[in-house]
């Protein structure tokens, strides 16, 4: 199994997303969490950079430019889903990636929290 370590860049987005109130609250997240081919779609006009800010892990093992080398992902490349901070945090939960755990349960505080002002 890889290990993961929290993506910080991943986080500080989540977080600029959710102040900015760029997140959808009910959605089906395997029917909108990007395919494949989007995410090929995305990094032909953005940055590795750009692609891992959309996800909350790390695979250090992974080569820096590589799908493989990022992991829980978090929204659309538009907006986050809190469907999809609940389901990061579920899997982390599942495969023991506690950091990881944490910090989907802290920015879904942090969306629930935005919502409610």
């Amino acid at each position: 199994m890889a290990k993961y370590r929290v993506n910080r860049a991943g986080v500080t987005n989540a977080k600029a997303l959710i102040a900015s109130r760029r997140y959808v609250v009910r959605s089906r997240w395997s029917d909108v969490q990007p395919s494949a081919n989007g995410e090929n779609d995305y990094l032909e006009t953005h940055s590795w950079s750009e692609y891992g800010s959309w996800h909350l892990a790390i695979n250090d093992k992974a080569g820096e430019e590589s799908k493989g080398r990022f992991a829980f992902g978090f929204g659309d490349f538009r907006r986050i889903h809190r469907s999809a901070i609940i389901a990061c945090y579920f899997r982390a939960a599942e495969w023991d990636h506690k950091e990881v755990e944490l910090a989907a349960h802290r920015l879904l505080q942090a969306l629930d929290q935005q919502r409610q002002r």
